[in-house]
């Protein structure tokens, strides 16, 4: 039996050990937000924080998750109210949409250990997230907004 946490919530899991994280969290908990994309660990839509460091949660087992505490997009900021959240919609960053939440959770492991970083910073901790519709720029803008340092 494993026991986590996912957005302050205790849960069990007694299933298949080898079943991903992403497919825990979308299947058996509903939280749609972290998306699969390759299932590989490649393109970073399926991205959560573990321990507040972002992962790629499509290619992390459950049976490696006893005791964990998992943040998902959901568990982010309630009502979308994560500076990160808002910065996204202020710059208009989703086009598609698909990677967004992955994007945000790799933006938001990013500024909780540099809270001011640079172009370079921001451009090196993003590169494992790929957006298909190039919205890099806005990415990159809302970041430096959420962190205080304008567009």
């Amino acid at each position: 039996m494993i026991q986590l946490t996912v957005n302050g919530e205790a849960h069990t899991y007694e299933g298949e050990g080898d079943l991903p994280l992403l497919w825990y969290l979308r299947d058996f908990l509903g939280l749609t937000g972290s998306k699969y994309g390759c299932g590989k660990g490649l393109c970073g839509s399926c991205t959560v924080h573990l321990g507040g460091q972002a992962i790629r949660s499509c290619s992390v087992s459950m049976e490696r998750l006893d005791g964990a505490a998992i943040t998902t997009i959901e568990g982010l900021g309630a009502g979308g109210d994560h500076p990160l959240q808002i910065a996204w919609a202020q710059h208009n960053v989703p086009q598609c949409g698909y990677c967004q939440s992955g994007q945000i959770m790799q933006a938001a492991a990013l500024l909780a250990g540099n809270p001011a970083p640079d172009d370079s910073a921001i451009d090196d901790a993003m590169s494992g997230v790929i957006c298909r519709c190039g919205t890099y720029q806005r990415i990159r803008a809302a970041i430096r907004s959420a962190a205080g340092g304008g567009a």
